[in-house]
Order: C-alpha cells, then structure tokens, then sequence
C-alpha cells in the first residue's frame, strides 16, 4: 500500500483542478478520539441522566459528521478504491454493526438500525459510485432511497457523508456548500444546528498535523462495549 493512501504525502493540484483534500494520519486518529469522547458523553445524557444537560446534546451533534468525515476521507484517498478499502471496510461496519445490535435495541428499539450501518450504507454507496457506470449509479440512489429509511440518522445522515466524501475528492466551493447544506439538514433530526459546528472543526483539522498513532480495532470494538456498559448501568440502577 502506498504512502499516498495513508494522506502523508502533500497531494499537488493536477490540470488546474483542485487536488483531493489532505489531514495528516495523526490529525485523523485525534477527531476518531474526540468523536468517541463526545459520544461516550452524549449517551450517558441521553440514556442514564435522560438528556439533562443541554451542552452535552448539542456537543453530541457533532458525533456522527466527525465519525462520518474520517471514513469518508479515508474512502476518497487516492487508489482507496483499487486497493480495496471500500469492501473490507463494509465488512468491518457490518461485523460490528451485527454486534453492537442487540445492546442497541435494548435501548433504542429495532428501528431504526445503529448507526453503523448508516456508514455502511454510505460506504455502499460510494463504492457503486467510485466503480462507475450507469448500472452502478442507478443501484446506488434506489439504496440511497430504500435503505436510507432504515438507518440510523436516515437519508440526512447519509447525504452528510456523501457531501463530505465529494468534498474531499475536489474540495471546491460548490462542494463545500452542498456538505454544509447536508450539515445543515439533520436539523430535521436534531432540531438544531448544532451538527454545523463540525464543519469548522474538520476544516481546522486540515490545517494541523499532530503526532498520534493509529488505533483502527479500537474505535470499531468500542461502540458495542460502550453500549452493553450504558445497557448494564441502567439496569443496575433502575
């Protein structure tokens, strides 16, 4: 595998196009960690203290955009699609996805599904659309359409990773806007615009490099976990 598919490589603009979007491999690990932070937070407000603190929402609305960002970008690295991220990833997401269910129905219900398959769903999606070809694109909005009822965050969710996998692809203007538009549109869920204050945080993220190490497993094995302790505590208090 290549140094380019790890994002250490500055990417130079080819024929006056905008080259795809660079954050340096630390950069990375250090938004999987403040995501996993903010989550972790989020649920005990909203599953053990039900919702009580307001900051901890709002700073919770931000989870899925940083979660969604640095999947998507690892899914637009240059060669990502011939070296074969797209279906190991998906293979990861649903082993994972499969896991955390139980816990996740013990708390939520059986729909919508966790929010692993929604970045599975998108991680689908994209794959049909990097493979090209009619076929493929049409497969891709009718998954878009049905599976988005299902997941977790529905079709808005999805359309934020879409917008921020465009945008590191060819980070335009245009681009930008259409991302900040999809931000913009979990207002439909979250009843705010809490979710948009991630935007700014992932932009600065292209501008810093800090010096941490991967930890791919832990952020998968995690969410599982995270949800039977937040399961059993309810339980033991209740």
């Amino acid at each position: 595998m290549t140094k380019a598919l790890h994002g250490d490589v500055p990417r130079a603009a080819i024929g006056g196009r905008p080259a795809p979007l660079r954050v340096a491999t630390g950069t990375l690990e250090a938004l999987k960690w403040l995501g996993l932070v903010l989550m972790t937070l989020d649920h005990v407000n909203k599953y053990l203290l039900g919702e009580a603190s307001a900051v901890l929402f709002d700073l919770g609305r931000m989870v899925m955009p940083v979660f969604g960002f640095v999947l998507m970008y690892n899914l637009a690295r240059p060669g990502a699609l011939a070296a074969g991220v797209h279906v190991r990833v998906m293979g990861r997401l649903l082993v994972f996805g499969a896991l955390s269910t139980p816990m996740f129905v013990a708390l939520v219900g059986w729909w919508p599904l966790n929010i692993l398959f929604m970045l599975l769903l998108s991680t689908g999606i994209t794959w049909l659309l990097e493979c090209g070809g009619r076929v493929q694109t049409v497969l891709a909005v009718l998954t878009f359409m049905l599976v988005g009822a299902v997941v977790e965050f529905w079709w808005f969710g999805v359309l934020t990773c879409l917008g921020a996998w465009a945008y590191c692809r060819k980070p335009t203007g245009v681009r930008l806007a259409l991302w900040a538009m999809s931000l913009a549109s979990l207002w439909l869920i979250n009843r705010n615009f809490a979710a948009m204050a991630a935007l700014l945080l992932l932009l600065a993220a292209t501008r810093i490099d800090l010096p941490l190490e991967r930890r791919r497993w832990l952020f998968y094995g995690f969410y599982p976990v995270h949800l039977a302790a937040i399961w059993l505590a309810l339980k033991l208090i209740s």
